[in-house]
């Protein structure tokens, strides 16, 4: 029986009858010459149709996203406001940086424990371009594996205490097919509101349903949980270390808790959080006390503090194949490139050799914090560790005070419309273990000048 339904399967299965009508329904959506036997009047029909489609369809400059970004664009030139984005950097950007051949003090940067520039981690991407070039020039399925891409991923899979993990060379492409293969129309990802946009992207790529809980509220997604868990076959909540814009953590334990409670599988992305928090930058896990395997799913990216380019997931032995043979984002990708790869596990190196650096970083944030605080100045949930904002509620601003900022040596760039709300809009101070307290302090008086604190 089971030989016969697979026999039936496919075109080369099909009946003679049932064979002709697919291919006669297939040639009859076809136009033109090519159609063959198809409906030589559907094909004028649909010429003749083409000639009614608007500019608007067929045309970049108008397309309503673009038209739409326009729009504040050319609010600020009318302020005489100077786009703030997108500003030439003359060499390595960490605490300081030089714009336009004058130095700045630099708060724009993910360079979190100035390994970005460090001459060891220089070092080894030299030494793994000269073993094996800048590329792998194909997947690692197709092409075989690098020995440091190994080591890499061994090391982040010793870093956060699970069996393995998987090195992808994009961050936000790692969260998209992730959550894009592991999970379906028949499953629920539930996220935190102030998830990051490749989540959102791989929840919508894979086809499950949705859900938002409050920022940080795990009481809320409790509630969640028990009203719709058992709708779904698989369940997937996503948090976040520390988040991007809010510089704010989530209580971990309790929404380890929760999810097995709801037996749903935990994502905690530490892109923020990696070398961070933790007295020797174990991230959200050491800060908390909690096993490597009380989160089912770790992902992180290689570029914030790893002072290198990609993402990874890290987890259990099962996922972490699973994911090499089948998901989309690794299976049909190059692999990461050795020097990419040897950048960040020699920066993964030194973060275990120097956690000093991560406890100067930590003693920086909450200084700068602290005189924030106590300027006025609005900075929201932030903990004071990476990530400390300014909010100014204001997208236009928010670019204005950027502006003045720049002009005092000062380069924060501001978040506005559409990447937060626009009374949301705000600056966004990255915290580096290399700023100086008195960098710290000079940066919030001009901050605190500038919005007429």
């Amino acid at each position: 029986m089971g030989k016969d339904k697979a026999a039936g399967s496919g075109l080369f299965g099909l009946s003679g009858q049932a064979k002709d009508e697919l291919i006669k329904r297939f040639l009859h959506r076809r136009t033109g010459d090519e159609a063959g036997e198809a409906d030589p009047a559907a094909a004028a029909r649909a010429r003749v149709s083409a000639k009614g489609i608007p500019d608007a369809f067929c045309r970049f400059d108008r397309f309503p996203g673009y038209e739409k970004l326009l729009v504040p664009q050319a609010a600020a030139r009318r302020m005489g406001i100077d786009n703030p984005f997108f500003k030439v950097h003359e060499g390595v950007a960490g605490a300081t940086t030089q714009i336009g051949g004058r130095p700045y003090i630099n708060f724009s940067s993910y360079n979190y424990l100035g390994f970005n520039g460090h001459p060891r981690v220089n070092k080894a991407a030299r030494d793994a371009i000269d073993r094996w070039g800048t590329s792998v020039s194909a997947s690692r399925l197709v092409s075989g594996e690098r020995a440091i891409q190994r080591e890499l991923e061994a090391a982040l899979a010793a870093y956060h205490q699970v069996d393995d993990s998987i090195a992808f060379v994009s961050g936000h492409a790692t969260n998209v097919t992730s959550i894009g293969y592991l999970f379906g129309p028949k499953d629920l990802v539930v996220h935190d509101a102030l998830i990051h946009n490749s989540v959102l992207q791989g929840v919508q790529l894979s086809g499950a349903q949705r859900r938002s809980f409050p920022h940080n509220d795990w009481q809320a997604l409790d509630q969640l949980l028990a009203e719709v868990r058992g709708r779904y076959e698989r369940a997937l909540v996503v948090v976040e270390g520390i988040y991007s814009m809010d510089g704010d953590f989530p209580d971990l334990p309790r929404f380890i808790e929760v999810k097995n409670r709801h037996k749903a599988f935990l994502m905690v992305d530490e892109a923020h959080s990696l070398g961070v928090m933790g007295d020797k930058g174990g991230g959200i896990r050491e800060h908390f006390g909690v096993a490597g395997r009380d989160v089912d799913i770790w992902m992180g990216t290689l570029s914030k503090t790893l002072a290198s380019c990609g993402g990874y997931i890290a987890g259990e032995r099962a996922l972490v194949e699973h994911l090499k043979y089948a998901a989309p984002g690794f299976l049909y990708s190059v692999g990461i490139a050795p020097p990419v790869a040897a950048a960040a596990l020699e920066a993964l190196r030194l973060l275990n050799a120097e956690p000093e650096r991560v406890a100067r970083l930590q003693a920086r944030g909450r200084l700068f914090l602290d005189l924030a605080r106590q300027r006025g100045i609005d900075v929201g949930t932030s903990a004071g560790y990476s990530v400390v904002p300014a909010i100014i509620r204001n997208s236009l601003k928010s670019a204005k005070q950027s502006n003045a900022l720049f002009q005092r040596g000062f380069n924060v760039q501001p978040i506005t419309y559409p990447a937060v709300e626009e009374g949301a809009a705000r600056l966004r101070f990255f915290l580096s273990c290399n700023h100086t307290e008195e960098q710290i302090q000079a940066a919030v008086a001009a901050l605190a000048e500038v919005s007429g604190r």
